[in-house]
């Protein structure tokens, strides 16, 4: 049953929330990896993101606590009804490092992919057709080349979650602020290790190149 649901877009420091939360009591954390590493969640998503299936939300989170990344920050609206008692957070940066971040590493997926498809059915072409209909071709209407439209759309989500989600179920948060916020919002006590900054842009690129081929361009970030 999912406590907590992030409505963050991706490389907002989603990775290292993921890692901060399981610290804190709020694991196992479903994340964008946790579809990509399973035949069973990918499918899943494959029937509610491309074929318009209504899922069953509570089994398709059945063994988390808590969510981030690329499908709660989609149907973050969705999921608020399904699991109301959840507490919200918006996980934001910059918008110019945000969009730099996400061109050169999930971006890069997404190019490679339409310049030289994968083979039909395999494991990268389904990815990619789930996160094509769900992100690139639908949150960010085939444009996201378009730096200013996609700092827009990045700019409208945020403001469309905080005028969504009462302010009182809603932490607004960097996690270059640490643990104290994100600690306090929950009310748990504050760590005494460093809070966690996983995933830069570096070990994104790894991932991608290991998992899917991808050699995207140098970036900082998160």
């Amino acid at each position: 049953m999912l406590k907590l649901i992030n409505a963050g877009l991706g490389r907002t420091g989603t990775t290292s929330l993921k890692v901060a939360l399981e610290r804190l009591g709020y694991g196992p954390c479903y994340h964008m990896f946790d579809i990509v590493g399973s035949e069973e969640r990918l499918g899943q998503w494959e029937k509610i993101v491309c074929d318009g299936q209504p899922p069953d939300w509570k089994a398709v989170f059945d063994g988390y606590t808590s969510a981030v990344d690329g499908p709660s920050a989609i149907y973050y609206r969705q999921l608020m009804e399904a699991f109301p008692e959840a507490k919200m957070i918006l996980t934001v940066r910059d918008a110019e490092r945000w969009y730099r971040s996400t061109y050169d590493t999930l971006y890069q997926f997404a190019l490679k992919s339409e310049e030289n498809p994968p083979p039909a059915g395999s494991r990268p072409a389904r990815t990619y057709r789930v996160t094509d209909t769900m992100t690139w071709s639908g949150l960010f209407d085939g444009r996201f080349s378009d730096k200013e439209h996609a700092i827009e759309v990045f700019h409208r989500h945020n403001q469309e979650v905080i005028r969504n989600v009462g302010a009182d179920n809603l932490l607004v948060y960097d996690v270059k602020q640490g643990w104290e916020p994100l600690c306090a919002y929950l009310g748990v006590d504050v760590p005494s290790e460093e809070f966690p900054h996983a995933n830069d842009s570096a070990s994104m690129q790894n991932f991608l190149r290991q998992g899917f081929g991808v050699a995207g361009p140098a970036a900082a970030g998160r």
